[in-house]
């Protein structure tokens, strides 16, 4: 008999760190470490770039400082326009025929969204071969990705890459005539942003958090595709309008949006125990929350502006986020399961984690309010 209890002590000792270590080293890693979007657009003469990146990454190049509100003042802003203006020629290398060509005109523009525009113009005539080096991808936090497409003159899609600082090159021969591949481009965007939804939901802690917070109480199967369900509807919908333009929600009122989701389920947790109703409801309120967080990945890297490309992207992206769900939800569900079938444990179980997840939402609801 005391062996027994000594052995659930243990267990319950070393479930609690486990648990802790998780969520505390976590929260510094809940954002991802950065998206851009190149656009190359090939002229007659010229060839026309233009480059997005959140103010956040630029920060890393220049020096933006915020007033107390946590935004940037407008002379800083001007500074900084300024500064990147002068550098945004050594954003990207440009070849054409295997000779290096520079920009002949660059300039640089803020927007009220928080991103960073930089426009350059490159000479280049005729039927040719061209390389294209995103270097600033080099420059920028470690796992920074950069969504690059080569449009024809008529805005047509001739290559599409998802550049990394391994990977920070694309080549591509162009015919003579119509300015299209002499061989066929097999784009990848599909499997690229597929596998984009699902890092952004694996590394996603805040959403995970969430997540895991209403099913901690999952005893059954349909109690658990209910969640699941309702945060799939709620955030496919609100990811779908923002990513189309429709609704749109600045990224600095989202992210407190979904820290203070993860506070109250977590409080919630806390305060009804044994098995909160009405769950379905709540999730699907709060999962349109966190569909705009996930749009935000799209619309920094200008898929939201691309047009008739924004279909594809769309739609793998969030197949991604759901089978990333998925992957989640089989690993840890059996877990959760085997706990709740030991009542003994289960009573210490829910109440640490449900402390857990507030403190981890309290965490990034101070940090995306004050210091973001």
């Amino acid at each position: 008999m005391q062996h027994s209890l000594l052995s659930r002590a243990l267990q319950n000792r070393s479930l609690y760190a486990a648990l802790a270590w998780l969520v505390i080293t976590n929260p510094m890693f809940a954002h991802d470490p950065g998206l851009s979007t190149a656009t190359v657009r090939l002229q007659q003469d010229r060839l026309e770039a233009v480059l997005v990146f959140s103010m956040k990454d630029m920060a890393e190049l220049v020096d933006l400082n915020k007033d107390r509100g946590g935004q940037t003042p407008a002379s800083e802003l001007a500074r900084g326009e300024k500064a990147l203006g002068e550098i945004a020629a050594e954003a990207l290398n440009v070849k054409v025929d295997d000779q290096p060509v520079t920009a002949a005109e660059t300039r640089c523009r803020f927007d009220k969204n928080g991103n960073v525009s930089l426009f350059l113009s490159f000479p280049a005539r005729g039927s040719f071969r061209l390389v294209f080096c995103s270097k600033w991808l080099a420059l920028l936090p470690p796992g920074h990705r950069q969504f690059f497409s080569l449009q024809s003159t008529t805005g047509g899609i001739l290559t599409e890459r998802l550049l990394s600082a391994n990977a920070d090159t694309v080549t591509t021969e162009l015919g003579a005539a119509d300015t299209k591949p002499a061989r066929a481009a097999n784009g990848n965007s599909f499997a690229d942003f597929l596998l984009l939804g699902v890092k952004h939901i694996l590394t996603g802690y805040d959403h995970l958090l969430f997540l895991f917070s209403l099913l901690i109480f999952s005893r059954e199967i349909v109690s658990t595709l209910k969640i699941v369900t309702c945060f799939t509807v709620a955030h496919s919908i609100t990811l779908a309008i923002a990513t189309l333009g429709v609704v749109q929600i600045p990224g600095r009122w989202v992210e407190p949006m979904i820290a203070a989701s993860i506070i109250y389920v977590g409080v919630e947790n806390l305060a009804r125990g044994h098995g909160p109703k009405g769950r379905g409801l709540l999730t699907f309120a709060f999962g349109l929350i966190h569909g705009f967080g996930f749009a935000s990945v799209l619309r920094e890297l200008g898929v939201s502006s691309s047009g008739s490309g924004i279909v594809v992207p769309l739609v793998s992206f969030n197949l991604g986020v759901e089978l990333g769900q998925i992957l989640i939800a089989a690993t840890l569900l059996p877990l959760i399961w085997k706990v709740g079938k030991r009542p003994i444990l289960a009573r210490h179980w829910v109440p640490a984690c449900s402390a857990l997840v507030t403190l981890a939402g309290s965490y990034w609801l101070v940090q995306r309010i004050w210091f973001d």
